[in-house]
């Protein structure tokens, strides 16, 4: 059973996502049919009126341009914090209708590595025995879902799943805002850091402030702030940088 990291893919996402933003809040102001306002706003770059939206605070129209991503390597616990963001879709493996009885893959927390491989080879065997007891469990219930959907009640929180994951703009910016920050878990924090990095490279005025707050103005933990606001704006100024380079 081998140990998995996150692993993220944008699998599909709205065409000219910046330029349906743009028709979405022109229309709100305009006599124009749509025709003649879909022409307008792909004739000229939208960059600096989609900059005007997001300073304004008029998020409703980014709502109309969404992102889907195939996410693997992470466990049932980042499973568990995905699906609190509720303006989303989710697809995920089921674990009733997939049996694991040739083994499951698993994640290792960073922690648990630090501590050396003596201890990475005890949480191995951890995931080795809760193997064996799911395996015990479905001879003992039976095979297919049947067994399956009573048996996993042993698997671990560390247990590999897959998903695909659906949100417009409106609540991307909101869910880097939240597990970006440097106070997220690490693995959700590790998806929404490569999720974000996808979105970037499509979408760049959409996405090029999104992140934790400390991005945009003070850090909005107070007290409970990392104290690196500086460290992680330069940070984004050298991945901007660095992207505007590659697009050269």
């Amino acid at each position: 059973m081998p140990a998995v990291t996150p692993k993220v893919a944008l699998i599909r996402h709205t065409l000219s996502p910046e330029e349906t933003v743009a028709l979405g809040a022109r229309l709100c102001y305009s006599r124009a049919n749509v025709d003649d306002l879909l022409q307008r706003v792909s004739a000229k770059d939208q960059t600096a009126f989609v900059e005007r939206l997001l300073s304004m605070g008029h998020e409703s129209v980014f709502e109309h341009a969404s992102f889907t991503f195939g996410i693997e390597g992470v466990s049932r616990v980042f499973l568990a914090q995905m699906t609190r963001h509720r303006l989303a879709s989710f697809s995920v493996q089921s674990q009733r209708y997939v049996s694991y009885a040739s083994g499951f893959n698993y994640i290792v927390p960073p922690a648990i590595r630090n501590l050396g491989e003596e201890a990475v080879r005890e949480y191995e065997a951890q995931m080795d025995q809760l193997h064996a007891w799911y395996t015990g469990w479905q001879e003992k219930l039976g095979a297919g879902e049947g067994g399956n959907e009573d048996a996993r009640f042993v698997l671990p929180g560390a247990c590999e799943t897959r998903m695909l994951v659906t949100m417009n703009v409106r609540e991307l910016r909101h869910f880097f805002s939240l597990r970006m920050c440097s106070r997220a878990q690490w693995e959700i924090r590790s998806v929404a850091t490569q999720m974000h990095r996808l979105c970037l490279e499509v979408a760049p005025t959409l996405f090029a402030d999104s992140g934790p707050g400390c991005l945009r103005g003070a850090c909005p933990e107070g007290e409970k702030s990392c104290g690196r606001a500086k460290e992680i704006r330069e940070a984004r100024k050298r991945l901007l940088e660095e992207l505007k380079r590659g697009q050269a």
